[in-house]
Parts: structure tokens; sequence; C-alpha cells
């Protein structure tokens, strides 16, 4: 058996180690032309009841623990002003350790038999041939057919309209992500600001997140409500004024987090399926992660999607022959943790709602 996967995210990745352990082929097909293609984004905290689940049964809790970064399960919560309502420092006793994501999908890469990763190899659409086979065209030419297909190709997955006619809506939550180098000497008010760990900067209907990665890099997420057409063909010089223009009166140290960054500001804009997002089996083909179940950033996404690829994983080993009980048994349990999780608090509510930044403050201490 051979098992093809759509995208080289860690979900996908994931999925293939556990593959790989138990003597399973996989096939993983990626747009992105190499591993250094973009960056890939920034902080995880990999939670112990799903992603450090996953990576022990990937059989790389050694490597991810030497990932690990000491300090940054730090948080600070201040007004728009800069005023620090939370000061936590990071305990030190790893509960939800902080790695970074580029870092943690370059160690599953690396624990896959050279190839499995077919790079440049964007996938413009596929089709249902009947009996559980699939045909995947690839959008620079040719075309392959597999008879047990895995969309892990994220929020537009192209492989879900086999299974689904859900598409994602925007939630109306604008991001804008930006980057500052060697903080402490080169941008030391912010650095300062930000602390060692994460900075939550709020107000109603906006704030600005930013987290101290290695190096001294200052990853930072400005975000606010708007239409989902607000700033659409700006170029970066005009999103970085805008988006400052939304702080005006804000502290500088945290105005400095957007303005001063050394990279052009990347714009995003937040989506999600509808919660419990499901569909009747199909044969030879399921989803996993945000090609699953899209929902806003609220720091479970990577650890669901890790977890959804080693969960698959196991029961494709444990049924062999028996792939669409393998299938039937993964797409239940998966179902119920996802609607389990979009059930869970509104983050946003709590970091923009009217009750922000003391809302936020709240969650945190209690």
């Amino acid at each position: 058996m051979t098992v093809t996967i759509i995208g080289a995210g860690l979900g996908g990745l994931v999925l293939a180690r556990v593959l790989h352990r138990h003597g399973i082929r996989a096939e993983v097909y990626e747009a992105e032309a190499s591993p250094a293609a973009r960056r890939q984004g920034g902080m995880l905290d990999i939670h112990p009841w799903n992603g450090r689940l996953a990576l022990e049964t990937a059989g790389l809790t050694e490597g991810f623990r030497a990932l690990v970064l000491p300090g940054r399960e730090s948080s600070r919560v201040v007004d728009r002003h800069g005023t620090v309502l939370l000061d936590e420092p990071d305990d030190g006793t790893g509960q939800r350790p902080e790695v970074q994501r580029g870092e943690l999908r370059q160690l599953l890469l690396d624990s896959l038999p050279p190839g499995t990763v077919h790079w440049g190899q964007k996938v413009g659409g596929v089709r249902a041939l009947g009996d559980g086979a699939h045909e995947v065209r690839l959008a620079g030419g040719g075309t392959f057919v597999t008879s047990l297909l895995v969309g892990a190709d994220g929020a537009w997955s192209k492989v879900r309209p086999l299974l689904s006619a859900a598409t994602p809506e925007y939630v109306g939550v604008t991001v804008v992500e930006t980057f500052l180098f060697d903080g402490d000497t080169r941008h030391p008010a912010a650095a300062k600001v930000v602390g060692a760990g994460a900075l939550y900067a709020l107000a109603p209907g906006k704030g600005i997140i930013a987290h101290r990665e290695s190096g001294g890099t200052l990853h930072t997420y400005a975000q606010l409500y708007r239409p989902q057409d607000w700033l659409a063909g700006a170029d970066a010089a005009t999103v970085t004024a805008r988006t400052a223009e939304e702080f005006a009166g804000w502290a500088p140290e945290l105005t400095a987090l957007i303005t001063e960054s050394d990279l052009p500001p990347v714009l995003r804009r937040l989506a999600t399926l509808p919660a419990g997002h499901r569909w009747d089996r199909v044969p030879g083909v399921t989803l996993l992660g945000d090609a699953a179940h899209l929902m806003p950033p609220n720091g479970e996404g990577a650890n669901l999607a890790m977890l959804d690829g080693a969960e698959l994983g196991q029961a494709l080993a444990a049924h062999p022959g028996e792939v669409e009980t393998a299938l039937a048994e993964y797409e239940q349990a998966m179902f119920a943790r996802a609607a389990a999780e979009a059930a869970d608090e509104d983050i946003y509510a709590i970091m923009f709602g009217a009750d922000a930044p003391h809302s936020m403050v709240a969650l945190l201490a209690g």
C-alpha cells in the first residue's frame, strides 16, 4: 500500500513519519519549491494531550526536546500605553514548551526517507475514478492515480471538494505580520516591552501580539476587526502606514513592532470552516488538519493537525488490508475532537472584546 499525502505541513509529515515507522510507503506532494521556500510561521506551544502525543507516536520526542526554547513560556499583558497588567515568567515546568515551527518541520523532514517529499508539485485538482481510486492533476502538468489519498493541504484544500462542499469563510479579523531581527541590539525598546516570551497588547477590537523567537527575533501579529477588503491590493508601505494609523496613540515601543519591521508586512485574513464540519465516508480519501477543521488560530491548530496525522497513521497500520475500516475509525475520532475544540472558548472575543485587555488577564491568571 502507498499513501498519497497532499501537503508537507506538520500534519502531513507526522502521518508520513508514522507510516514509515510501520513500514508503509508514503508519497508527499508539496507546492513549495523547497523546505526553505518561505518562513514557516512562528512559535508553537506543543501540548501534552495532542501535539506531544503525536510526536511521541512518531518516535521524535528526543528530537523535539532539543528544539525547545527555554524561557519562552512566559507571557505578558499590557494596555495600549504599555502599562504591564500581568507578567507571568516561565515557571520551568515545561508544560507547554515552545518551539519554532520551521525547526519542528525540519525535524520531521529529516526523519523521512530521502525522496518522500516531492517539492514544487502543486496540485491543480483531483477527481474520483470510482472504487476508491482518484486522479491527481499537477498544476505544472501531468497526472497520477492513487488508491489512498489524504488531503493535508490546508485551508484552501484541493482534496476537500471530494468530500464536502464547505469552503472557508472570513471571521472578520485581519492580521498584519512583521519581523524585527536582533531585537535587543537593533530594536531595544520593542524588545524590552515584548519580554522573554509572549506579549499581548490589547484593546477592544484590536491588538498587537508578539513573540520572542531565537536569535532575538521579535515576531509580531497586529490583529484588527476589519472588512474583508481592508487594504486589498495595497503595497507594503501602505499596509505598514495604514496599520500604524490604527494604533495611533499607542505607546511607541508597541507601534515600533509594526513600523520598524525588517521584512515587508504580510497581510492575512483569518477564515474558518463551519463548526462541526464533517462528511460521509467516501472510499479512498480523507482529510486532516486545516483541510478538515480550519479554525481561527487559538494555539491548537498545529497540535490538532499532528495528532490527526499520528492517529490516521496508527489506524492504517492497525488495519492492514482494511483501508475503509481504518479511515472510518480515524474520521469518527477526529470529528469529535475537532467539534470539541470548536466549542471551546472564543479566544478572539477574549482578546479583542469589550473588556480587553482585562479579559485576557483574567484568562491567563485563572
